[in-house]
């Protein structure tokens, strides 16, 4: 890859992880150019690489969960569904900016770049995956630390991790913005859109077809944005919860960095009761009250998902035919 490729990629793939969804058996990510699908015991991908050329992918896969049931537990189920989202998802990811490499490649030869080895396209694959890690933490989790820092008591829990919470949901509302004006961002979220409106067709029964499919909202409570949104709520609960312990216990912290690494420390269990959370609300989004709750992760997603066209519903429809 050269470098506006790779760090396309790098965007991509943090965007990618806004995309992630699962149910019982149905979820799916946007990628560059395709999407992907991850069914029951299958995950497949497809990827556009020309106006009548989609390139289907797919492999057996059983959840960690299915060998060792104790996994299923509460809580725990959720923070091991995250972490094998982020392997299929960026494994997927990875894959797909290769095809579209290749076919761009393949069309205009005297573009085509020098063959990296192996161990050099591994190294920029693990040098990829560091930088959206580091963006990911450098920004959302330290950053607003350290600023509310300044103005804030460290002992003063509730309020510090009230407002270093709001300002952290703030600035990936504002990254997210930024981001989606990027063309190719903005195309990996048309397959966002597209592969909601394939799920919600399939969840409801329907044969997917373009037409079925036009007629769904892009929108689903089951995205990944809104599991974000509901991360950076139960970070506020949770953190505030654990400071004031440690502060009561030990005193105030010796510096920021060591409060965010117990932060880091503590984000399986963030995230295994934001997925507890999600299915519930997912659920119950019947009732009133919990509508209301779910709106904001809703408003949130009409930044990640754009509506796609007909081409992009047809990959998103072949990768979710091939999943089942």
């Amino acid at each position: 890859m050269n470098l506006k490729q790779h760090l396309f990629f790098v965007t991509a793939q943090i965007a990618g992880l806004l995309s992630a969804e699962k149910k019982n058996t149905v979820g799916g990510q946007a990628l560059i150019e395709g999407v992907m699908m991850r069914g029951k015991r299958k995950i497949s991908m497809a990827v556009r690489r020309g106006p009548d050329d989609i390139l289907i992918e797919e492999e057996n896969f059983v959840s960690v969960t299915k060998k060792y049931p104790i996994l299923k537990l509460p809580i725990l189920r959720g923070t091991v569904n995250l972490f094998e989202s982020m392997i299929v998802g960026y494994k997927t990811l990875s894959r797909s900016a290769d095809i579209i490499t290749e076919a761009e490649n393949a069309k205009d030869p005297s573009k085509k770049q020098k063959k990296t080895s192996k161990a050099m396209e591994n190294f920029y694959s693990i040098l990829s995956l560091v930088i959206s890690l580091v963006i990911t933490f450098g920004l959302f989790m330290y950053a607003p630390m350290w600023l509310i820092s300044q103005i804030v008591p460290q002992e003063s829990a509730l309020l510090f991790n009230t407002l270093a919470g709001i300002f952290r949901i703030a600035l990936l509302i504002g990254y997210m913005a930024l981001i989606s004006m990027w063309k190719e961002v903005r195309r990996v979220f048309e397959y966002h859109g597209a592969e909601h409106k394939a799920i919600f067709t399939y969840e409801d029964g329907k044969e997917l077809t373009i037409d079925n499919m036009k007629a769904y909202t892009t929108l689903h409570p089951r995205c990944g944005t809104s599991f974000l949104f509901l991360v950076g709520f139960i970070c506020i609960l949770l953190f505030s919860v654990v400071d004031a312990v440690y502060i009561m216990n030990f005193g105030p912290f010796p510096n920021i960095f060591s409060r965010f690494l117990l932060h880091i420390a503590l984000i399986p269990i963030v995230s295994g009761t934001s997925y507890e959370v999600l299915k519930l609300s997912d659920k119950y989004q019947h009732i009133p009250l919990i509508k209301a709750a779910i709106m904001p992760g809703l408003w949130l997603q009409k930044i990640t998902t754009k509506n796609p066209d007909e081409t992009q519903l047809e990959v998103a429809a072949k990768a979710l035919k091939a999943a089942l």
